[in-house]
């Protein structure tokens, strides 16, 4: 190739990536049949798959800012787990649980096409990243688990027990928003626009004209009935996984502490780590420097 046509190449505009797309997949669960929803970005035929799975009680557009970030080199796909967003919702309460959520991904995954995927998981997400990362034969080739990990404290999850369900009806967006504000504080310092995204994507209209959550108050179910008298011991399914992983930890989490973070580093898959300063339970991935470490960790291990 010529310097002519290098330049060229070089400085010719480049082809935006594909918009962002609404897609629903079928999935069976123990009571039956379900969709679940999810949105994807960038080329429909890119072969690397970026699947980006969010926290309890949150759904998928909580990662477009990632998700833009990385659409040039992913196929990002970031579902709305059962229960939660554009999702359906379980009859049976029980079925919230993590197998069967394991189950819907691997379902996902079939419908995209890949043997592979790489694999963001926020709180929950990265609970059932964690799992079938650990399983034979898994899809997942390079993961990172976003302030989660092999220990769920009780004191955290005693502090989820608190809200998770109970949110009451708002009567306008601005009510919903001061809402989320308020018990998701631990995201750290977000901006009124990032806020807003966050609320936008979280409600949903009611007959009155008010709005409420967008999430199926039975999730705290199952949840509410296992009691709260331990912290949680996934060491086993950690130490087990074998693929690349990183593991960020929200510098004030109260779910993932820092002697657990660290010990992650040097057992199992041996973590990278990385610490985001000045959040709790959890990063939100919006922030440029949020992004950039977990793009540097995912395109490292690009092919």
């Amino acid at each position: 190739m010529s310097l002519f046509d290098s330049l060229r190449r070089w400085f010719s505009p480049q082809p935006a990536p594909a918009p962002m797309r609404a897609q629903r997949v079928q999935c069976a669960g123990p009571h039956g049949l379900h969709r679940m929803a999810y949105t994807e970005w960038g080329d429909p035929a890119n072969p690397r798959v970026l699947v980006c799975v969010h926290g309890l009680t949150r759904q998928g557009r909580d990662f477009d800012f990632l998700a833009r970030a990385l659409a040039a080199d992913y196929r990002v796909v970031c579902p709305d787990v059962v229960g939660r967003g554009r999702s359906d919702w379980h009859a049976v309460k029980a079925d919230y649980a993590l197998p069967n959520y394991v189950n819907d991904m691997v379902t996902l995954i079939a419908r995209l096409g890949v043997e592979q995927v790489h694999w963001v998981g926020t709180s929950m997400g990265g609970l059932i990243g964690m799992i079938l990362a650990s399983l034979p034969n898994t899809p997942i080739a390079r993961l990172v688990l976003n302030d989660v990990g092999p220990v769920v404290t009780v004191a955290s999850l005693r502090r989820l027990q608190d809200y998770v369900g109970k949110a009451p009806p708002f009567r306008d967006i601005a009510e919903a928003e001061s809402y989320i504000r308020t018990v998701s504080a631990p995201f750290g310092l977000l901006s009124d626009a990032q806020w807003r995204h966050l609320t936008e994507h979280e409600i949903r209209p009611r007959e009155d004209g008010g709005v409420e959550l967008n999430y199926d108050p039975g999730i705290a179910e199952p949840f509410r009935a296992t009691p709260l008298l331990a912290d949680v011991d996934l060491w086993g399914i950690y130490d087990a996984i074998r693929c690349p992983t990183l593991v960020l930890r929200g510098e004030q989490s109260d779910l993932l502490t820092h002697d657990v973070w660290r010990e992650m580093q040097g057992r199992g898959p041996r973590a990278n780590g990385a610490e985001i300063p000045d959040v709790g339970h959890a990063p939100m991935l919006m922030d440029d420097d949020q992004i950039a470490v977990v793009r540097d960790f995912l395109l490292a291990g690009r092919t």
